[in-house]
């Protein structure tokens, strides 16, 4: 089967990103927006009036995130180009104009008593959304008056919104040069296409001249990208601060339903199983003929291991042995990664001009999801397309639920897609034909728990020892470097002889603006997926059914809760949390052993 590397934005919206059916749609949206705001100011809380308004709050919802995947979506394979700036304003807009009587709604939830609160939200139209509508009741309780919750709305739009934009500014007019070892050439190339060469380039010398030039092209743009990360960070916390948040992770903690309990203990099984890293480290070191590991090398491919020869993957192999070893462990999974492919939800061609990096978004009004990536035909593509897609799988599994019931939260949304990135790593290490091919990857499947293990947790301790000292001022860009290249030293163990200080300048999420501490819930995922693939190992055939239905309450009840329904495991122990290292830990017994014969 041939399928499309492009995706299909038209079924969306008809005529490019000037569609006549995005600008009715704009207009539809502003007017549905317009009756919601009157209909609350004259609202008394009851179980009719609660879910009229609930309905229409979420039609709204519908049409708004409908709008940002089209508009994201052009704007994604055209990066850097000005002419979508002001559909991202008109639709900015409009999430500040619905802001204030969703905050009204909010505070009407507010005005019944506890007792009358719980008959309300389990009435019959309302009883698949009670989770929701209690959180929004609990956030009512931090709203300050009307007036300033709008300016504090639209002051965003200028404020935190645009200094995250203005980040994607930054990022698309970067460049630099770097010299490819295999021919001696000189080559010019994007930060976007300098990012995704750093993570396949076999050749030593040219990935470290790839990376030191990459190093230098963020040194050169670090005072803009400080002053970005400050200004955002600093509209954050005086934000939090407004309304009463306690410290800088109580609101990225709410957003993923887990308690401070369950962080800690996550992070302290982290800590404690580093050390497993370091043999696995120096042996690669050895496989790829290296003096020393530098941030380039992390998850540098394996060459020249025995007579095996990596062989460049097609895009419809990969899609083919994706759709097998999901049929494997879920028919429903393998049936909708071929819809997948065959409509064209998937944007994965390898060319000029794209946004560095992937992602899946849902398209609500038609119950559809899009997926963007760039595939070059690496052993990890295979898997990163898995990730994607079990993303767009675990939102479709609720699609016959209100929208509010698929509010589910980062930690859990990375649950699935690393569960379906796991199928395939395990099939690739189980079809090796030899030593050396499983060798080969083996040590690519060992990508996600470095990156989950120790990379995403120096993210995490940059940032949480940014937010300390941003609260007494700005930060220079000086410092920023010291407390990166403190957390890549603490994370890594000293593994790293060679870091990447500018990585907080360099990396995306810490400069998105919806989301607060755009790392720990990868890890979270990361292991929580650990334990359902074991479940899903003991279950057999009985397993879909049971994944499904752990899906489908992912966006109703807390992670804590959701743990102990559907695994029966309590997430603030260390037990549950060091079962996924001991996994890990299997995995570079292999590594080691298998590796013997190629030093």
């Amino acid at each position: 089967m041939t399928y499309s590397q492009t995706w299909d934005l038209e079924s969306i919206y008809p005529g490019g990103i000037n569609s006549p059916k995005l600008m009715a749609k704009y207009d539809l949206v502003a007017e549905q927006i317009h009756s919601f705001a009157e209909a609350v100011d004259q609202a008394e809380a009851s179980a009719e009036t609660i879910a009229n308004l609930s309905d229409l709050a979420q039609s709204i919802g519908s049409g708004l995130g409908t709008i940002n995947i089209f508009i994201n979506g052009w704007a994604s394979v055209d990066y850097g180009n000005s002419i979508y700036s002001p559909h991202f304003d008109k639709l900015g807009k409009l999430f500040v104009d619905f802001s204030a009587p969703l905050n009204k709604f909010q505070k009407l939830l507010l005005t019944l008593d506890d007792a009358s609160f719980e008959r309300v939200i389990h009435s019959e139209r309302l009883t698949d959304i009670a989770f929701y509508l209690s959180e929004l009741r609990t956030n009512a309780k931090r709203l300050l008056d009307d007036d300033t919750e709008s300016l504090i709305n639209q002051l965003d739009l200028d404020g935190q919104q645009a200094w995250s934009k203005h980040y994607d500014t930054i990022s698309a007019s970067l460049s630099m040069n770097y010299t490819d070892n295999e021919d001696g050439k000189t080559r010019h190339i994007s930060a976007g296409q300098a990012l995704n060469m750093l993570d396949g380039e076999a050749n030593n010398d040219t990935r470290a001249n790839i990376m030191a030039n990459y190093e230098k092209m963020w040194s050169n743009a670090e005072n803009l990208t400080a002053d970005t990360l400050n200004h955002l960070a600093g509209f954050r916390l005086t934000n939090q601060k407004a309304h009463n948040r306690k410290n800088h992770l109580e609101q990225p903690l709410e957003m993923n339903r887990m308690s401070q309990a369950t962080l800690d203990a996550m992070w302290r099984v982290v800590d404690d199983n580093k050390s497993i890293f370091k043999p696995y480290f120096d042996r690669k070191k050895q496989l790829l003929g290296l003096k020393d590991i530098g941030w380039q090398d992390q998850v540098a491919p394996l060459t020249n291991i025995g007579d095996y020869q990596p062989e460049e993957v097609s895009y419809d192999d990969a899609a083919a042995f994706i759709i097998e070893q999901f049929g494997k462990f879920s028919p429903k999974m393998a049936s909708f990664a071929k819809m997948a492919f065959e409509k064209r939800w998937i944007e994965s061609e390898n060319r000029p001009g794209k946004q560095p990096g992937g992602y899946m978004e849902s398209v609500p009004d038609l119950q559809e999801s899009r997926i963007f990536l760039t595939y070059t035909g690496s052993v990890n593509d295979a898997a990163t397309i898995a990730h994607e897609l079990g993303h767009a799988f675990h939102s479709a599994q609720l699609t016959d639920l209100p929208l509010w019931r698929d509010a589910y939260a980062m930690n859990v949304a990375e649950t699935a897609s690393t569960f379906a990135e796991l199928i395939v790593n395990d099939a690739n290490v189980r079809g090796a034909k030899s030593d050396a091919e499983k060798l080969v990857l083996l040590d690519a499947k060992m990508t996600n728990p470095i990156a989950m293990f120790l990379n995403i947790h120096a993210r995490f301790l940059f940032e949480d020892a940014f937010y300390q000292e941003r609260k007494n001022g700005v930060v220079t860009p000086q410092r920023l470097n010291e407390l990166m290249d403190d957390a890549q030293k603490n994370a890594f163990d000293g593994i790293l002889d060679v870091r990447h200080p500018h990585f907080w300048s360099s990396k995306l999420h810490f400069f998105i603006d919806s989301v607060p501490f755009y790392n720990f819930p990868y890890t979270f995922g990361y292991l929580f997926s650990a334990g359902i693939y074991a479940q899903a190992q003991k279950d057999g055939a009985d397993f879909e059914d049971k994944y499904i239905a752990l899906l489908r309450d992912t966006a109703n009840m807390t992670s804590e809760e959701l743990a102990k329904k559907h695994l029966g495991v309590d997430l603030t122990q260390p037990d549950f949390w060091q079962a996924g290292a001991n996994l890990i830990q299997k995995d570079i017994d292999e590594f080691l052993t298998l590796s013997e014969q190629f030093i």
